[in-house]
């Protein structure tokens, strides 16, 4: 299977947001565009789960791209996710409760959540809450109950106001549609059918002479399935990898060794070669038989006695003898 995707040479928020002039309204003009993706995914019933700076890439240009939809999922009209799936400190608190109390599940409010989160952080320089991928999933779940989120004291109420109904706790009143976002005071002056169509000019153009990554960079959030893994786990299994890459370093050193001895005493069959020596032999065979045939015949006269002139005289004598005898009778 291939899987053709855009080249997206720009970086991702995660490297590029502290280069940003004006940051609050460039930032919150970029994230805009992810509401449009939300709003798009909302309507074709996509959750994507893993919205966070890594999975968003700019192109040449600077315009946003939500990418990895590794943990996606469908759902249709009336159904629910329930799996633990996602980036922990980007997941949304009705996940974790899905997770260890059971219940109804989450859905497209999730995405918003996370978006939310990402907004925070690009703004503040770190995010509201102190979640680790080691975070145990029950803490999670009593910590969004105690824990109040601190919002900036230089942000604009209309900006705060907008983040605190993305970081609602309950999914019911939280911001998770197109239309709440578009009725905010703080993104009031937006031109949204510009902005879908790529008519704004993005807040971050790239410089196209530099990487845009770190080629060495190793991600510290770790993604989620319903088996979580952990670095101890991880560990654990590349010291039972190198373990059986010394056993079977040995195996291999034995192995090779049979080979050698089965290549030294293996014939290979070559059937052009085999015809060659049976129609040789089959030549010599003949050769060998006429020769005898020869040598046969050769005896055979020597044997034989006198040659066919040596009988007509002896003959001739014999006949001569015979009518002499028979005169002087």
């Amino acid at each position: 299977m291939f899987m053709v995707v855009d080249l997206l040479l720009g970086g991702d928020y995660d490297t590029i947001y502290s280069k940003m002039s004006s940051l609050q309204k460039r930032l919150l003009r970029c994230i805009s565009v992810k509401w449009l993706a939300l709003d798009y995914l909302r309507s074709q019933h996509i959750i994507h789960r893993d919205v966070k700076p890594d999975n968003i890439l700019l192109d040449e240009q600077g315009h946003a791209h939500l990418t990895d939809f590794n943990v996606a999922t469908i759902i249709k009209d009336g159904e629910r996710a329930t799996a633990l799936a996602g980036t922990k400190p980007y997941m949304a608190p009705e996940i974790f409760q899905s997770f260890v109390n059971g219940g109804t599940g989450y859905s497209f409010e999730v995405d918003w959540w996370s978006l939310g989160i990402m907004a925070f952080e690009l703004l503040r320089g770190w995010r509201p809450y102190d979640i680790h991928s080691s975070s145990p999933v029950e803490t999670l779940v009593q910590l969004f109950s105690t824990v109040t989120v601190q919002y900036s004291s230089v942000w604009s109420k209309d900006m705060t106001g907008l983040l605190r109904k993305l970081l609602t706790v309950n999914p019911e009143n939280r911001s998770s549609c197109l239309l709440d976002i578009q009725n905010s005071t703080f993104l009031g002056n937006t031109v949204w059918e510009d902005l879908l169509e790529k008519k704004v000019e993005p807040g971050f153009v790239p410089n196209k002479g530099r990487l845009h990554c770190d080629p060495t960079f190793e991600l510290e959030e770790m993604i989620l399935e319903s088996k979580p893994l952990h670095k101890k786990k991880k560990r654990l299994a590349k010291n039972k990898s190198r373990d059986n890459s010394k056993d079977s370093s040995q195996s291999d050193d034995y192995l090779q060794e049979c080979l050698d001895t089965l290549q030294q005493e293996f014939v290979i069959f070559n059937r052009e070669k085999l015809k060659k020596s049976t129609e040789m032999r089959s030549r010599s065979v003949s050769r060998l038989e006429s020769t005898d045939e020869a040598e046969g015949e050769a005896e055979l006269e020597d044997i034989g006695g006198v040659e066919p002139e040596a009988e007509n005289s002896t003959l001739n004598m014999c006949g001569s003898v015979c009518s002499s005898n028979a005169s002087s009778n």
